[in-house]
């Protein structure tokens, strides 16, 4: 009988099209999320300030460039698929927002970073629809990529560099998601795909079955995610009224400790852009 590698065990679960959700390779992802996402906010909490921008700027850049390539991929005459190859879905705008925060620190981004990374990608984290189309091993990469740095990434930015969400940080990012739907909506009426299911229910059974028939679900959905972010916003907004935290940057979209964004400060002004304007109210 033949050995098996290491990299063919990774990738058995997925070797007719598809990967189980809680088999052996999605567990061992779960894992490794947590410890990656566990170990980028012990390190950022004990390095530098200016060692720290250098490398989540140059992470950002790093992400960028994939996102590129991976998006231009999927209009390759052997990737093309018009239900997928689009990047209409909220995963692949999450692509191009978590380098935008990482390399300018933008502080409306970091609020939807900070909502969508949590609760809508965190869905794909949870619950994986992860269907192999042209090259396994790529796709995976890909897949796992964008969704764990989606976690990891706004987790650094609350627990590891000190942001906290305000309400007007979850109005911006509750606006962008609207917008973003919108964009799909139209992209979905134009192209007959459904990308976000914003356009008609799944063909198959669906979370979304509880929620009722479309267009209704799509209501339903709107409220649960005011109610859930701005439940995730709330306990912020008490603890930093008790401790008078200021605001960070302009917008008033979130606001950091003032030892953090005098850390932040000499950071900028000695390695990059990430200037800390903060104002109390």
């Amino acid at each position: 009988m033949p050995e098996t590698g290491p990299s063919e065990l990774l990738l058995a679960e997925g070797s007719l099209g598809h990967m189980p959700a809680y088999g052996g390779v999605h567990l061992s992802m779960l894992a490794l999320i947590v410890a990656a996402t566990a170990a980028a906010v012990a390190w950022v909490r004990r390095a530098d300030p200016v060692q720290v921008g250098r490398v989540l700027r140059a992470v950002g850049w790093l992400l960028l460039v994939n996102s590129i390539f991976w998006t231009l991929w999927g209009f390759m005459p052997w990737a093309w698929n018009l239900e997928e190859s689009l990047p209409l879905h909220y995963s692949d705008a999450l692509r191009f927002l978590l380098p935008l925060v990482l390399i300018t620190q933008a502080r409306w981004a970091i609020a939807v970073a900070y909502f969508w990374g949590l609760t809508l990608n965190l869905q794909s984290v949870l619950t994986p629809d992860l269907n192999y189309f042209v090259w396994i091993p790529l796709e995976f990469v890909q897949y796992w990529l964008a969704h764990g740095t989606g976690v990891l990434v706004p987790v650094v930015l609350i627990w590891g560099l000190g942001y906290r969400p305000t309400w007007r940080g979850c109005g911006i990012a509750y606006a962008v998601t609207v917008g973003w739907a919108a964009i799909a909506f139209t992209g979905n009426a134009l192209t007959g795909a459904n990308y976000g299911y914003l356009n008609r229910a799944p063909s198959g059974p669906s979370v979304l079955d509880v929620l009722g028939p479309w267009p209704q679900y799509l209501l339903v959905e709107a409220v649960l995610i005011a109610v859930v972010w701005a439940l995730m916003t709330l306990p912020w907004v008490l603890v930093d009224r008790r401790r008078g935290t200021p605001l960070s940057g302009p917008g008033g979209f979130v606001r950091r400790p003032a030892a953090a964004q005098d850390s932040s400060s000499i950071s900028a002004r000695r390695s990059g852009p990430w200037e800390d304007e903060t104002t109390r109210r």
